[in-house]
């Protein structure tokens, strides 16, 4: 797996997820449970993970929905 982007921000990660969905994407949120014991505050990034073989159509996704900056960075 590899990772696509990470973020606090509970709004662009539920966005995130619904584009990748829509792509027929299968991604993992790495961290969510550790929002519960931290308390929601926000200090620990969730990572949006995706399998090899999608990542760059996951990127490409995310590029389209206009989200390119939030992409964590690519190989080379």
């Amino acid at each position: 797996m590899q990772l696509l982007l990470q973020t606090n921000d509970a709004v662009l990660l539920s966005y995130v997820q619904s584009v990748l969905a829509d792509a027929a994407i299968e991604a993992l949120v790495f961290d969510g449970n550790i929002s519960i014991l931290e308390g929601s505050i926000g200090v620990f990034p969730r990572r949006v993970m995706v399998h090899d073989i999608d990542i760059g159509r996951a990127r490409h996704a995310l590029w389209e929905a206009g989200l390119s900056a939030e992409l964590a960075p690519g190989p080379g």
